[in-house]
Order: C-alpha cells, then sequence, then structure tokens
C-alpha cells in the first residue's frame, strides 16, 4: 500500500524535499533510502507459480515504507534517535481458494526493531517481523536484483523470493517525475521493473512450496503525494502476454470523480520504448463493484481501459475480497489485489485501491 497511514508523519515538520524534474538519479545507489523524503516506498507484487505455469497458484504483495518523522535527524549523540520509522506490509492470495490473507509490521527505526541501511550495504531494510514470529522482514540487492523476505506464523504465511533485472529501469514520467495534480508540489520521484523474473519459497497453511513468476517493482519517494483536495487514487500496473506493460495513475477528488491522471506504456516492440500518457490518451470505465462485508467500503471490482492507440483491456478482480486491513490504532484499509486482463489482449496485474469507505483518505 503506497499511503503511509501513521500519525507521526503528520506531525513532521514541514521543511521536507520536494520532487524535482532533474533528480541526478544514479543507480544501484537509488535503491536505498533518502533522508529528507517524508515518505518512501519500496513496493513488489507479482504471480507465482507452483509447477502449473498455465496459471498462478498465488499472488503476493511486499511493501517497506520509510515514514520520516523529522527531515534531519536530531543531533544527539544516541543510538536511539532516528528521524524516521518504518513499516511493512505483506499479503498472500491464494489464487485457487480465493483465500486472501494480510500482514504488517511498525518500528521505530532503532537497534533490535528496525532500520535502513545505507549504500553499499547489501541490505536496503530490516524490520522485526510481528509478534509471535522470530524473524525478520528484509529486502537486499544482490548485485543482480531483489530479495525479500516476509513472515508472519500467526497466520501460516512467509515467502523469500528473490528477484533478477533483466531490462532497463522504467521512469514513471518524464525524467522519473511523477505528477499526481496541478499544484507545483504535488509529486513523487519514481521508477520502476515491471518484468522481474521470481523465484524462492512460500509457505502457506504449513505447506512449503517452491514458486516461480514474475514481480513488478515501483519505487517512489515524495514528500507531497495528495493534493489537499485529493481522497485517494486507483493505480494499476499491467502485464500483457504481448509483452507490453502499462501503469495508470487516477488521483481521485472527494466527490469521486477523476481529479488527476496519468500513465505510462511500455512496448519493448515500438519505435519508443517507453511511452508517457496524460489523461486525455486514456479512458477508464468501472464495470462493477464489490462491497468489504468488514469496513463498508464499496471498491470498484471490474474495468474497460480504452487507449487512444486502439488498445482495449478487460479488466478484472482475481479474487473479491483482495482488502488489506490494518490491525493498529486507526482501523486504516485499502484494497490491494491480482487482476486479470480478458479479451482481445490478456495479462495478469495488480489494481491498488486508496482512499475509499468513510473518512479513510492516505495522508500523504
Amino acid at each position: 500500500m503506497r499511503a503511509i497511514w501513521f500519525a507521526i508523519a503528520l506531525l513532521a515538520t514541514p521543511e521536507w524535499r520536494v520532487a524535482v524534474d532533474d533528480y541526478p538519479w544514479s543507480f544501484p545507489e537509488d535503491h536505498w533510502a533518502h533522508d529528507g523524503y517524508r515518505t518512501e516506498w519500496w513496493y513488489f507484487t507479482g504471480h507465482l507459480h507452483t509447477g502449473d505455469v498455465s496459471r498462478p497458484r498465488f499472488a503476493y504483495q511486499f511493501t517497506f515504507f520509510r515514514i520520516g518523522i523529522t527531515e534531519e535527524r536530531p543531533a544527539l549523540d544516541s543510538a536511539w534517535v532516528t528521524s524516521s520509522a518504518i513499516m511493512g506490509h505483506a499479503a498472500v492470495t491464494d489464487l485457487s481458494t480465493g483465500r486472501h490473507v494480510f500482514s504488517e509490521v511498525l518500528h521505530r527505526e532503532i537497534p533490535l526493531l528496525a532500520a535502513f541501511e545505507e549504500h553499499p550495504a547489501e541490505r536496503i531494510g530490516w524490520s522485526r517481523a510481528p509478534a509471535g514470529t522470530k524473524a525478520l522482514w528484509w529486502l537486499d540487492w544482490s548485485g543482480e536484483g531483489f530479495e525479500l523476505s516476509a513472515a508472519d506464523d500467526r497466520q501460516g504465511m512467509s515467502f523469500r523470493l528473490t528477484t533478477r533485472i533483466d531490462d532497463a529501469v522504467v521512469f514513471q514520467g518524464p525524467l522519473g517525475l511523477s505528477r499526481k495534480a496541478d499544484s507545483e508540489n504535488a509529486a513523487s520521484q519514481y521508477y520502476s521493473f515491471t518484468r522481474l523474473p521470481t523465484e524462492g519459497t512460500l509457505t502457506w497453511d504449513g505447506e512449503r512450496f517452491d514458486v516461480r513468476g514474475t514481480s513488478w517493482m515501483d519505487k517512489e519517494f515524495s514528500s507531497s503525494h495528495l493534493a489537499d483536495h485529493q481522497a485517494g487514487w486507483d493505480w494499476f500496473s499491467l502485464r500483457l502476454d504481448d509483452g507490453r506493460d502499462l501503469m495508470l495513475y487516477l488521483m481521485r477528488a472527494s466527490d469521486g470523480s477523476v481529479d488527476f491522471a496519468s500513465g505510462t506504456l511500455v512496448d519493448p516492440t515500438g519505435s519508443d520504448r517507453v511511452v508517457y500518457l496524460d489523461e486525455d490518451d486514456f479512458e477508464v470505465s468501472v464495470l462493477g463493484h464489490w462491497s468489504s462485508p468488514s469496513t463498508g467500503a464499496r471498491y470498484p471490482s471490474r474495468w474497460r481501459i480504452r487507449l487512444d492507440s486502439g488498445l482495449t483491456l478487460e479488466v478484472r478482480a482475481a479474487v473479491p475480497d483482495q482488502e488489506n486491513r490494518s490491525r493498529l490504532p486507526g482501523g486504516v484499509y485499502y484494497w490491494e489485489g491480482a487482476v486479470e486482463i480478458d479479451g482481445r489482449a490478456t495479462g495478469v496485474g495488480f489494481v491498488e485501491l486508496t482512499g475509499y469507505g468513510e473518512g479513510n483518505r492516505p495522508p500523504v
């Protein structure tokens, strides 16, 4: 989940760095944390096979958030002083049964609990697992890709996955600046790897599976993701079977209308590998909904996406209930789930829906 629902972020002082159109990107250094920004996230989703490569058995999400408490670390001689907190979200959906499990961690960045490391350390970030699980959640850089691990023994879920970068980075927005509104500061520095070959192990209800599949990785950092009048967003990451990838960001106003939208089409066979889309270049129509019996939120669950280039996609939730419901104070929730693409163009992907439900606006 991209939204950082945590009170300390709201209490932070306002002198934060903002996203700019001339950010000096440098890899692999930019895979590590960026102090001075209010929010930052490392986000992985994917579809995993357990033997039958014709259909994925599991879908997964893994996210680390860095939440800025102050723009600079306080000048105190103590290892327990911190300027940020780390939050982790992990979810697995069994696509064969429809069961969805969500887990979370939240710690200040202090010894024994959690930390973001500095380049060139192999580890990017880590955190203690949820209470009752003697393990770490972690994200590493291997030199060839990302490695990640999460576990929640009480829910019978864990995974440890290795990804490999086979293609060039995709900047989401020209020069990696992704605007979220017409206002100048509502933007993020944003890049992706849209097709990461993935393998590892996944434990589900006591059974261990060897898994393979493909993942999508997003990295964003910013200090003002939503404009004041915006309520949330609908985000699509879609991988088509013909090799094309599509990212769409639809920012919603408080009345539910689309306030600002952008996208990126990655076409490895085209004359321009990456094509940036403005709001006038595509249309997203909601064809169906699902209402959560737990929170009462009503989410879109089926869509038709039309691009001016002629591409039309029929997208539907692979499982209706993929709502992530936090157990932290405040009861924050959002829908984050696997989708399937039908029709003339086929494929799979993930959709994230934030800001649905009464008083559920993400404070970023």
